[in-house]
């Protein structure tokens, strides 16, 4: 048997585009390798691969070494590669739908998403479904006694956050959730799932008369002010709290100890590194009890 990897090279093509709000598109990807694609949870990981400025598509092998190889072409000669999350999977009918966040034509990814027509080809990194071993690539994984969780997501962040409201609203028995989903616009909401314990928050950055609020500020105050079990308010881990140098992302995991509250936190580094401020340092929240992830870090490009 050829060996396998936990992460595999998919060849696919777009296949459709949905707009789902003036700042968010689902692309539909398919081709036959998408039969052998995997996803774990809601906020499953995979890496896209882009044509470069020049129109040059992608060609990395479908290896096991494929990252070694990607990596050993000089950056400026690289496909742009960028990490997004898998919105829906159909494997038996080889389609994946990826939500792009639409943020003007400069960007590899988002240029792609605008102006891309059905047909046109890319590469996908992505589970491998013949890999029997650990594959990893997701952080939602809340423990079984959890009953109230916390959500707080810019929109880089809310496909993922949309999938996880989907997972918990099949429950028999969903949990109590509040859930901050920070978008550009007004016109950016979502139709999300709802149940009696859900508490939806929109923060909308765009103000009236023009006024728009920075990246994260919203979720900032949402992270002080909401109302959190007292139970997990009393024992602060703060000493294990580490600072992401220069260009690093933060990325706390929380730990997998049983406990009856979760948070699950993404979005912009700067905004997420404030409220694993406001939620450890000032309100004494153990930060064993939260995932704290910096998708993306203003003012600089992230693979």
């Amino acid at each position: 048997m050829a060996e396998q990897s936990a992460y595999r090279i998919f060849d696919v093509r777009h296949a459709g585009r949905q707009i789902l709000s003036p700042h968010m598109a689902r692309i539909t990807f398919t081709g036959d390798d998408v039969a052998a694609m995997a996803t774990f949870a809601p906020d499953q990981r995979i890496k896209l691969f882009f044509p470069k400025a020049d129109g040059t598509l992608p060609a990395i092998p479908n290896r096991p070494d494929w990252y070694d190889i990607y990596r050993a072409v000089p950056p400026r000669e690289r496909a742009p590669m960028r990490t997004y999350t898998i919105r829906y999977l159909r494997a038996d009918r080889c389609e994946v739908d990826v939500d792009f966040v639409l943020h003007g034509g400069n960007a590899p990814a988002s240029r792609w998403a605008l102006n891309a027509q059905p047909g046109d080809p890319i590469q996908i990194s992505a589970p491998n479904a013949k890999y029997s071993g650990e594959i990893g690539g997701y952080e939602w994984q809340p423990p079984a006694g959890a009953r109230h969780v916390l959500l707080l997501a810019d929109e880089t962040a809310l496909p993922a956050a949309a999938g996880i409201l989907e997972e918990l609203a099949a429950r028999a028995l969903p949990p109590r959730v509040d859930a901050f989903l920070e978008v550009p616009a007004e016109a950016d909401k979502l139709d999300l799932p709802s149940w009696g314990g859900l508490d939806v928050r929109w923060l909308v950055r765009e103000g009236s008369a023009g006024q728009t609020h920075a990246y994260g500020d919203k979720m900032i105050t949402a992270a002080s002010q909401v109302e959190l079990p007292e139970e997990v308010l009393s024992a602060s881990n703060a000493e294990a709290l580490v600072e992401p140098d220069g260009d690093d992302l933060l990325w706390d995991r929380a730990s997998s100890a049983p406990s009856t509250f979760y948070a699950w936190v993404a979005g912009e580094t700067g905004a997420v590194s404030r409220i694993r401020t406001a939620l450890v340092k000032e309100r004494g929240i153990d930060r064993r009890l939260a995932n704290l992830m910096g998708y993306w870090k203003f003012g600089r490009e992230r693979e």
